[in-house]
């Protein structure tokens, strides 16, 4: 079987070397759209031999997808922005999944590089080219809607995914965002979307998850509950899978379910209800999230803000219990590491404390709060060459990211003793 990248672009010449380094070697050809870049981005898209067609940008990333959907010749598709790199170590699994037969949709888990909430999700990125796939909705273009009413027609269709990390993505770090004003392009889109469609769960997640993101919190609130509403309004049909090999199949039963929006609905106002200081409200809402069949790391944004909350109700063992259950799904996720250190700190549990911020920083040497409260910590056990060496390395940091805590962390030291100058 053979396999097309297909892309739409604009103004790409930095992330885009990058993006094609990480597939040229793994698909059979290069689809790319280009929907106006003034910079070299079809240059690059050239040198690595990509097929380079143009479209006039429309505000709608669906028709933009669609139309580049036209130009692929491949037997299966994989979907990539920009900002997005193939993982190397998934390239064995998807090779042999689109060999198989029964999958018309193969979802991927793409990790969310450096943002601040949900570290993984789960994006219908490949996908068998057949001519009643389509892209819609305006700014998160899917494939989903078409592939579940081809399903209703053609049966015999699976729809599976790779297990493990697939596609990295730095699109929602901070800088990027800014850089690229996402939540305007964002808002714009599917606010206009909205309009005829008040009622979508999926527009309603995402539209609220924004809101709620730039502290629009009462519309962010109410558009989440809307989804949830009409998410919850049918039956409640448990999602069967089975392990196969390289993928997991999923057995539809209802193709209009989707557990995944209603997990990021409950995740949502889980955060929603923390901004609002409802304690409670947002347990539950993450406590219904977890309770989800789908895949276990979407799952880790959830445990990890669970953990939070209960630590703040001083309920530590079921924070500790949560951090511990994160940390299963993922080992190499650094907050959780530093979030069970300062759940363990809290216990007195000081030895173990240390060991977690250490995994922490082994995982993410930029961490400054780790070494922060890894020299806290080391202090408290006595160790004070140890503690002085932690905290040097959490002012260095700080200075980088955040000069006003390493000044206050410097004069703190002073104070003590520990230090003997506060420059």
């Amino acid at each position: 079987m053979s396999l097309s990248l297909c892309m739409i672009v604009k103004n790409e010449e930095v992330a885009l070397p990058k993006c094609l380094s990480s597939v040229k070697d793994v698909v059979d050809e290069i689809v790319i759209l280009d929907t106006g870049s003034s910079d070299r981005t079809p240059n690059i898209a050239q040198e690595f031999g990509a097929k380079i067609y143009n479209f006039q940008w429309c505000n709608d990333f669906s028709a933009a997808r669609n139309a580049a959907l036209k130009y692929v010749t491949g037997d299966w598709i994989l979907v990539l922005d920009a900002d997005e790199t193939l993982a190397p170590s998934i390239v064995p699994q998807l090779k042999s999944a689109i060999q198989s037969e029964e999958y018309l949709l193969i979802n991927l888990i793409r990790q969310e590089v450096g943002a601040a909430q949900s570290p993984y999700s789960l994006v219908s990125r490949l996908f068998r080219k057949h001519p009643h796939i389509r892209f819609e909705r305006p700014y998160h273009a899917l494939v989903d809607d078409s592939v579940s009413a081809i399903l209703k027609q053609e049966p015999h269709w699976q729809i599976g995914y790779l297990q493990g990390v697939a596609i990295l993505h730095k699109g929602y770090q901070k800088t990027a965002i800014a850089q690229n004003n996402k939540y305007a392009k964002a808002q714009a889109a599917m606010t206009e979307f909205l309009s005829t469609h008040p009622n979508d769960p999926y527009v309603c997640s995402k539209l609220g998850a924004l809101y709620v993101e730039v502290g629009k919190i009462t519309p962010g609130l109410e558009l989440l509950q809307r989804g949830l509403n009409q998410a919850t309004g049918g039956n409640s049909n448990t999602d069967k899978t089975r392990q196969q090999g390289y993928a997991v199949r999923r057995e539809i039963i209802q193709p209009e379910e989707n557990y995944e929006i209603l997990y990021e609905l409950h995740y949502h106002l889980g955060i929603a209800y923390s901004h609002l200081q409802n304690t409670q409200q947002a347990i539950n809402h993450y406590q219904a999230a977890i309770k989800l069949p789908i895949y276990p790391m979407l799952k880790l944004g959830a445990y990890n803000n669970l953990g939070n909350l209960l630590k703040a109700t001083k309920d530590f063992n079921g924070a500790k219990k949560a951090y511990e259950t994160a940390l299963k799904i993922d080992p190499s996720f650094a907050a959780g590491h530093y979030n069970l250190g300062m759940m363990l700190k809290a216990l007195g549990l000081f030895t173990d404390a240390i060991a977690s911020y250490q995994k922490a920083i082994k995982l993410n040497p930029y961490y400054a709060e780790a070494y922060q409260n890894l020299g806290v910590v080391q202090l408290k056990v006595g160790n004070q060459q140890a503690s002085i060496i932690a905290f040097r390395n959490a002012i260095a940091l700080h200075e980088q990211q955040n000069p006003a805590e390493a000044k206050r962390l410097r004069q703190g030291l002073y104070e003590m003793g520990l230090i003997k100058s506060r420059m």
